[in-house]
């Protein structure tokens, strides 16, 4: 019997693993990556320490995808967060699970996870090509082949798996919506996703880099009567253009709709105390500390770096005496600990965003193979697919089980 000619186009977290699966199934795999090596997204994920899954059930990925995470349904099905932790550690990569039921690789290092999935790939029999492809051919409404710069390939089944256009330098370029448009497919407008925000705001110079760590994040539209939209809790980062950090990047993909002025990001700097102990803390502070300067004796509260943004915004002077700040201005200098509040801009650029948000339409691909409903023998895998999810190994687990589901079918 004649083996099936598959090609996989990209070689990250989704095209790897499909690849795997379609040469588990007996066809004669090709993965077409245009880096020197494979998964270099990969890289870079979870700080180099790659947040490959969520120790959880497929429910709570769903629920865990605001867009179109019912569509994973069938793949997730198929290759849940437990199939993925089985895969790597059967294949001599341990993991552990640690705060959020994030699970990492127990030596934190992103590359044996490339590694893992390299090394299986050739086990299985899967030919790497680093090259692109620069066109899929098309003839009769079915799959005849591949276009590079030495000629064309045959083959008789294709796997976008390219991904978005987040992190450029990664080979994500939006090569996967230049093919799929081409085959007729309908591409979801694409925004950033996981993505650093812009304020109204100027941070001041001597806050850039500031890293707050155990805040208490909360946001909420403006248009809708500042009604709460997201609450997070842990690392926020000031930048020179606004704000950055876990739970900013968790916030942005509940902003679905932006416009300038329309969401607030409210930080509670010190969450672990109550509005009622904490002003009894301030009031200590300030009765002890009489001869002092406000600037001074907020350094027991605040990083030293918000120390000139944070009296500004609360407009007192840094250099007025304890003794005379009056029962109105420390109500302001409460307020601010628990809410401090910034107004967003807009996103930054989708090439720093950590995942696409937008893509092929999921209505043209069916749910069940990942097979284009338009193109016979195309199918497609992963970030490309307009589907996104929250931090904490969502993202990688919907690359992972639409790769499987594709490689499979």
């Amino acid at each position: 019997m004649t083996r099936r000619k598959a090609a996989v186009i990209g070689g990250g977290a989704a095209g790897m693993m499909a690849a795997i699966f379609a040469a588990r199934k007996g066809d004669e795999v090709t993965v077409f990556e245009k880096n020197a090596k494979i998964g270099r997204k990969l890289y870079i994920t979870g700080k180099g320490r790659c947040n490959l899954t969520n120790n959880c059930d497929s429910k709570t990925v769903i629920d865990n995808t605001p867009t179109n995470g019912r569509f994973l349904y069938s793949a997730l099905n198929r290759f849940s967060p437990a199939d993925t932790m089985r895969f790597f550690e059967e294949n001599g990569l341990p993991l552990k699970t640690e705060r959020g039921h994030r699970v990492f690789p127990v030596s934190d290092k992103a590359a044996d996870v490339v590694d893992t999935l390299l090394h299986t790939a050739k086990r299985e029999g899967v030919r790497l090509v680093f090259q692109p492809a620069e066109d899929i051919l098309i003839k009769d409404g079915a799959v005849v082949g591949i276009q590079t710069a030495k000629g064309a390939v045959p083959f008789d089944k294709v796997i976008i798996a390219c991904g978005g256009c987040s992190y450029p330098l990664t080979g994500s370029t939006g090569d996967g919506y230049r093919f799929a448009r081409k085959a007729g497919h309908t591409i979801v407008p694409l925004k950033p996703s996981l993505v650093p925000l812009e304020t109204v705001e100027t941070i001041g110079s001597e806050m850039v880099q500031l890293l707050l760590k155990n805040v208490s994040l909360t946001v909420t539209d403006t248009l809708k009567g500042n009604r709460k939209v997201y609450t997070d809790f842990g690392e926020l980062q000031f930048m020179r253009y606004g704000a950055a950090g876990a739970v900013i990047l968790s916030a942005s993909a509940h902003m679905k709709e932006m416009s300038e002025g329309r969401y607030k990001l409210l930080t509670d700097l010190k969450p672990a105390l109550s509005e009622e102990k904490l002003e009894a803390r301030l009031l200590r502070e300030i009765s002890s500390r009489t001869a002092e300067t406000a600037g001074s004796m907020l350094r027991s509260l605040l990083p030293a770096g918000m120390l000139k943004m944070f009296m500004r915004m609360a407009g007192i002077s840094a250099e007025k005496r304890c003794s005379e700040i009056t029962r109105t201005e420390r109500r302001q200098i409460l307020t601010l600990l628990k809410c401090f509040p910034l107004t967003v801009k807009g996103f930054r650029p989708i090439e720093e965003a950590i995942v696409t948000s937008g893509g092929v339409s999921v209505k043209e691909i069916d749910p069940r193979t990942m097979a284009s409903k338009l193109v016979k023998g195309l199918y497609f895998a992963g970030e490309v697919i307009d589907v996104d999810a929250y931090t904490g190994g969502f993202n990688l687990q919907c690359a992972f089980s639409t790769g499987v589901l594709a490689g499979e079918a």
